[in-house]
């Protein structure tokens, strides 16, 4: 696709309505690719169904649930939680998505073909989690609900730019830590599930981190300073769940998310395949983001080292105490 402009880094050049018309095309691209190499997975293929019994309820068979029926351990119990209820909010994720990038066109095919996907995750973690008594499912249902009461407000719904640079990221560190969560559950079936579930998110992922590269040839400056705020100032989608900052701090010390998660196997990637610190061409505003952005990288990097230094430290506590 070749658009020209009189000067593509402009910080005027561009409205959302203009980009959302010029990246349409780029739009159908990624979506037939993607079409081409999603596959479709049964959810409940994933679930242990036949290790499943009843609560205690409408069914005066059913057995109380207790922490010793769960195969998963105690921070794989925690991630599941608030992974799920991340997922739990796609009414909210659907309706900010579809009110900025439309529900006609290229646009609109995407915006329910990821609305539908998405939507096995929330089943096949939720069967998994009830089926395989993973959870207490009462406090599992009183989290929800108290979590979708609250609504949900993206950060970047004042720019789709913005929210196509979010979501870039954002794909990405929901894979890495449903991915991180498997590994650490403690319970194969568990990680199988969470594995479909980050291929699922890796590929959402890839979409919109092409797409925020044909951004940047549209308009570099606008792109560039879209992208320096989102990654400033990112949080992930679940932070105004209950309990999520205790959570955030328990993943980060069980090594499911982290400070050096984030840097290295979140933000770096994306960045790197972009080459965004090294496009050229740039006009005030956009160096300015530039500079900006790798003034904060640097920072981050050494903010995580830091981080790194008293995780270590913290674990050879736990050895000389014999609790490792």
């Amino acid at each position: 696709m070749t658009i020209t402009s009189p000067h593509l880094g402009s910080s005027k050049a561009w409205t959302d309505a203009q980009l959302l018309y010029a990246l349409e095309e780029v739009v159908e691209k990624e979506l037939n690719r993607h079409l081409k190499v999603a596959k479709d997975w049964m959810p409940h293929e994933y679930v242990p169904f036949s290790d499943g019994r009843n609560f205690p309820g409408i069914f005066e068979d059913g057995d109380a649930w207790a922490p010793e029926q769960s195969k998963v351990t105690d921070i794989g119990k925690i991630a599941l939680v608030v992974n799920l209820l991340t997922e739990d909010n796609l009414p909210s994720y659907h309706h900010e998505i579809a009110s900025l990038f439309g529900r006609d066109g290229a646009w609109g095919t995407w915006v329910h073909r990821w609305t539908a996907e998405e939507g096995r995750h929330g089943i096949v973690m939720r069967d998994y989690l009830l089926t395989s008594r993973a959870v207490d499912p009462d406090k599992l249902e009183q989290f929800r609900m108290a979590h979708m009461a609250e609504g949900f407000e993206s950060d970047n719904r004042h720019s789709m730019l913005h929210s196509v640079a979010y979501v870039a990221f954002q794909e990405l560190a929901t894979r890495v830590s449903h991915r991180n969560t498997g590994h650490q559950s403690g319970d194969p079936v568990c990680d199988r599930m969470l594995a479909r579930i980050a291929t699922d998110e890796n590929l959402h992922m890839v979409f919109y981190r092409n797409l925020l590269g044909a951004a940047f040839e549209l308009a570099p400056d606008l792109t560039m300073q879209a992208v320096r705020d989102v990654v400033v100032n990112f949080r992930m989608p679940g932070h105004g769940m209950p309990g999520f900052e205790r959570a955030a701090a328990q993943m980060a010390i069980g090594e499911i998310y982290n400070m050096r998660i984030h840097h290295d196997d979140v933000i770096q990637p994306v960045l790197r395949y972009l080459k965004v610190l090294d496009i050229d061409g740039l006009g005030p505003e956009g160096l300015k983001a530039q500079d900006e952005l790798g003034l904060y990288m640097g920072g981050l990097d050494s903010e995580a080292s830091k981080f790194d230094e008293k995780l270590a430290a913290r674990k050879a506590r736990l050895v000389a105490r014999g609790r490792a």
